[in-house]
């Protein structure tokens, strides 16, 4: 088949967090991006029938909607329902729908390189049993849970081999069931059990991801000390699972950061949710003839838990997909899609996660000239001036080529530190990141120097998207004490040239200079803020950060003299108009406002706060932030000046204010 004649085949992830769109040109993955990114929304879904990565996609590809010879969903929602939504977008085009696992499995099983693989699917919940027509399993192993009449897929075992995938068992669940407010919500499935621990632990957020993320940097904190049995119990090789740990931590009495009993909670969910991964492992091993693992579905973002798996699953080779969570639908199914009309599978590995649009240098130009406040700073050598910005403690916002698709930021859209300073975690969480102080910081590392630096012991040292833990060596962990946790272990990214490019020469340069071959690695945006896109998007969180310096492809940014933070500025309206609107179609829930809002992919809906509108109506484009803030401060008198400054920083991302 020529260049020409091979399909364009569009995959659309609909579910209701995570939208995501991906497109093949043959196997080809020609650009892939998250709703998220472009709306500035964590988590966001595709809505409408105009989302913005579609516009995104197609512009990219200089290409119409016409020209797809093949769309293809996939969601947690009926098919029925996600098939009528993507004939209305694409009425002219053929339609396909896949179960919300099998999209998991196609994606990493496409992306692995491996002509046969054992497939597994671990996540919070999927699909209905009901809706799973073209995914049902030889054997069934449905957990019993009372009071539900839900039965929703919670893991999935597969086998690959060409473009067939074989579900040789799936598990059913629950996600969620009806619980007290005054306890923790009872639980049915790992990855719901995992959230609830964090939900208790942090409180309740739509960024499921983030809450879990914290629990496993929790985790280390701690011992232990909760049963593996009082979460769950596998008989007959189905999981049950058991209230037990739900009754006794009621949600009412959440403590502070940092007490006695979270991080015995967090260590002992993180060993529950090892142990169980470890049985499906081991079990699938059994069932599947395969030297090849391919592990999917957000539990797979789990780390810790991906080591035991290299180290003790039996398999000779292991693939993390590096877009485990729900974004990597848009892969699967356009995959799918692909092997459906060609019945060919390249069998191409996934050698780096950057899919989304390199920005030139006029885009760039125009970027710094529209943001107040920034300074180009002149370099011959981009490479030598950062890494000497680095030695000196510079914190770094570095935005090189085309943006990752997956939840780690791989040295495309990445904050970078020195990782032998000593203050370089407490100062990146609490003046950068705005999150806790326990959190952690990955090492990326040179690929040839990872086993001087690591007890990797004979297990493979590859680990290019930052999805395993391994420990430090005895005499290596104290002299990069930013990147090193609580246990003497880090989330390490190793880096190559051919997959890294100019971020691998960056560390290189580092090395040479220091004789330190990492450097600390981290996603280029604050918590609650998906991770930064385009060039205006790294621009403003130089501002409202401590980020000393963004490193544009060749234009090293920093901000002016006299530049204070954002309150300096001038902010205006920039949203289209507005309405009120019902949270849900219950009378007693609360009002929101829905703003009209563009940026340059397209007109859309941001959603926020009513209390929103006394700010905005006092906003003209001529009085500065402070002055705002004191005007605000006679309102609400418990908003501290750093919380204002937060508050502006969303509105500007939500695309709802600008500032001059």
């Amino acid at each position: 088949m020529s260049r020409q004649t091979e399909p364009w085949v569009l995959g659309v992830n609909t579910s209701h967090h995570h939208g995501s769109m991906c497109l093949l040109k043959g196997s080809e993955i020609v650009v892939a991006i998250q709703e998220e990114r472009l709306t500035r929304r964590k988590r966001d879904a595709l809505r409408g029938l105009k989302p913005l990565s579609l516009n995104y996609c197609l512009e990219y590809a200089e290409i119409s909607a016409a020209d797809l010879n093949l769309v293809v969903g996939c969601g947690v929602t009926w098919q029925q329902r996600t098939a009528k939504w993507l004939e209305a977008l694409f009425p002219e085009v053929p339609i396909l729908t896949i179960p919300h696992h099998l999209g998991h499995a196609v994606g990493a099983f496409a992306t692995s390189g491996f002509s046969d693989a054992a497939i597994l699917v671990v996540d919070g919940a999927g699909n209905i049993i009901n809706d799973l027509t073209i995914d049902q399993p030889r054997v069934a192993k449905q957990a019993v849970i009372p009071n539900s009449a839900a039965r929703l897929e919670i893991a999935s075992l597969y086998q690959g081999a060409g473009t067939k995938i074989f579900n040789l068992e799936k598990h059913f669940g629950d996600w969620f069931m009806q619980a007290s407010p005054k306890t923790m919500r009872p639980y049915g499935s790992l990855g719901g059990l995992y959230a609830t621990v964090a939900e208790v632990i942090f409180g309740s957020s739509t960024d499921i991801g983030d809450l879990a993320g914290r629990v496993m940097g929790l985790a280390p904190y701690g011992k232990p000390k909760i049963p593996c049995h009082e979460f769950f119990d596998i008989e007959d090789g189905r999981f049950v699972f058991h209230q037990i740990v739900a009754k006794r931590f009621a949600l009412l009495k959440r403590e502070a950061d940092g007490s006695s009993t979270h991080p015995v909670l967090a260590a002992s969910v993180q060993a529950a949710l090892e142990e169980a991964l470890l049985y499906l492992v081991k079990h699938l091993k059994e069932m599947c003839p395969s030297d090849n693992l391919v592990f999917s579905g957000g539990v797979a973002l789990n780390s810790v838990a991906n080591e035991r798996i290299v180290r003790e699953g039996g398999f000779q080779n292991v693939y993390f997909m590096p877009v485990a969570e729900d974004s990597g639908n848009a892969v699967g199914a356009a995959y799918y899609g692909l092997w459906t009309l060609t019945q060919q599978n390249t069998t191409q590995l996934l050698k780096h996660d950057a899919f989304g649009k390199r920005y030139q240098t006029h885009e760039i130009d125009a970027a710094i000239a529209r943001t107040p406040s920034v300074v180009v700073c002149p370099s011959d050598n981009v490479i030598d001036t950062v890494v000497t910005l680095l030695i000196e403690g510079k914190i770094i916002g570095w935005l090189q080529g085309r943006s990752e698709l997956g939840p780690r930021a791989l040295g495309q859209r990445s904050i970078l530190c020195d990782p032998r300073r000593a203050d370089g975690k407490d100062y990146l969480n609490s003046r950068v990141k705005h999150r806790e102080s326990f959190r952690p910081f990955a090492p990326a590392v040179l690929l040839e120097e990872a086993n001087h630096w690591f007890e990797l012991d004979d297990v493979n040292p590859e680990c290019p998207f930052m999805l395993r833990v391994c420990r430090f060596r005895d005499d290596k962990h104290g002299l990069v004490p930013a990147v090193v946790h609580v246990d003497q272990t880090g989330r390490l990214q190793t880096v190559t040239p051919a997959r890294n490019g100019r971020f691998y020469d960056l560390i290189q340069a580092f090395y040479q200079r220091t004789g330190v071959p990492i450097l600390l690695n981290t996603s280029f945006n604050v918590a609650g803020e998906p991770i930064v896109e385009s060039p205006e998007d790294a621009l403003w969180c130089l501002l409202y950060t401590g980020v000393d310096y963004c490193v544009l492809e060749d234009r090293i940014v920093t901000k002016a003299d006299r530049y204070g933070s954002i309150l300096d500025l001038r902010p205006y309206v920039t949203a289209l108009s507005y309405q009120l609107k019902s949270a849900s179609s219950q009378a007693s829930t609360p009002v929101i406002v829905s703003f009209q809002v563009k940026n340059q992919w397209g007109e859309f809906e941001s959603k926020g706060e009513v209390e929103w509108l006394k700010l905005l109506e006092q906003i003209d484009g001529i009085k500065t932030g402070w002055t705002l803030f004191q005007e605000f401060q006679r309102t609400r008198h418990q908003l501290d000046q750093s919380s204002f400054i937060q508050l502006l920083g969303l509105l500007r991302r939500r695309f709802i204010i600008g500032f001059r």
